[in-house]
């Protein structure tokens, strides 16, 4: 149980740009089914942490380790916003809430919410509702950045997430019997889903407007005072943490999951989350629970069942799906095109 908390805790092209409630629509680049690909390589390095953060667990919490490994990710996002300081000019105020969302939310209070559902609710409740996540990216992708949707996205939506649902309790129904604690616990699930669902669409806001090193930093620079905050209301012992800190394997893991989990995963998620839709994008995540699986299987030796690996096998068939959906013109950008062509000879009149 500790382990699944450890690894949770972690412009049209015109001269006018569409938007609702001050958030603009990002750049449409040509359809490429690279991006679909980048991100789902980003998530699935993510599924590291369970194979790597096992040693760490036996000298500091699963806060601590992230709040570790922030101090050590601002050495890389201090110098990059030093050096990209003009692209934070051109943030707006609506911007910056974005930022704010996506290191505050998705960083720190998601994985918050997140654990105290396992504290307080029915684990098999939390990871079901959890799976909701997907459904919040699509509802506020199509709100906020307004993306329009083809009929046959829905059907892979359902797919995937019957993959999921698959690759957490197999082909079993799973007990979801609790006390009456339980409601509680599944608000707080439910409000980990809404988070990190709406950091995938804060993130698309955000790609457009500044490169994918510059948001990678913004989001470890900003998550950082508050996961010092938690870490502190906490009050660890650091005599502990300090002899933690002067054991080689646990600097090597921390360096580790610093380097390839966390900085490595989201500038490839950031890089190709630019080219691609928020509402595509949550799919791809999805390989972050398959590639955990697999990995617990092969290094941990943790047993999967039959109805695992066909889950395995759906996330990754809708994954590939999903890549050549991407590469398919839109079919709204013909109707978009003439509009704004009719505008500009009205105007012309």
């Amino acid at each position: 149980m500790q382990l699944i908390l450890s690894c949770n805790m972690r412009r049209f092209n015109s001269d006018k740009i569409l938007g609702y409630g001050g958030f603009a629509l990002n750049q449409k680049k040509q359809p490429s089914p690279w991006g679909i690909w980048w991100i789902a390589l980003g998530a699935a390095m993510w599924g590291l942490d369970g194979v790597f953060i096992v040693t760490l667990l036996h000298y500091v919490t699963s806060s601590q380790i992230v709040w570790m490994e922030h101090v050590l990710l601002f050495l890389f996002a201090f110098p990059v916003l030093i050096r990209k300081r003009r692209e934070l000019t051109n943030l707006k105020l609506n911007d910056w809430l974005a930022v704010i969302f996506i290191g505050w939310g998705g960083s720190a209070l998601a994985s918050i919410l997140f654990t105290a559902g396992f504290t307080y609710g029915n684990p098999n409740v939390v990871l079901i509702l959890q799976k909701l996540q997907p459904i919040f990216a699509v509802l506020l992708a199509a709100v906020i950045l307004k993306e329009r949707l083809r009929k046959n996205y829905w059907k892979l939506l359902i797919s995937a997430l019957i993959g999921a649902y698959l690759l957490t309790f197999g082909l079993h129904i799973p007990s979801t019997s609790g006390n009456t604690s339980q409601l509680i616990g599944s608000l707080f699930a439910i409000g980990a889903a809404a988070l990190w669902g709406g950091s995938t669409v804060m993130g698309k806001h955000l790609a457009g407007k500044v490169s994918f090193t510059t948001l990678t930093a913004l989001r470890f620079a900003v998550a950082l005072p508050l996961l010092t905050v938690i870490v502190l209301a906490q009050h660890p012992n650091w005599q502990i943490i300090g002899k933690a800190l002067s054991i080689a394997p646990v600097w090597a893991n921390l360096l580790f999951q610093t380097l390839v989990p966390s900085l490595m995963s989201l500038l490839l998620y950031y890089h190709g989350l630019d080219g691609v839709k928020a509402s595509h994008a949550t799919i791809a995540e999805l390989a972050f629970p398959a590639s955990g699986l697999l990995l617990n299987w092969l290094v941990l030796h943790q047993t999967i069942n039959l109805g695992q690996w066909l889950g395995f096998a759906i996330v990754w068939l809708a994954v590939l799906q999903l890549s050549r959906m991407s590469s398919e013109p839109d079919a709204l950008a013909p109707s978009l095109e003439a509009s704004s062509s009719q505008q500009a000879d009205l105007a012309s009149k």
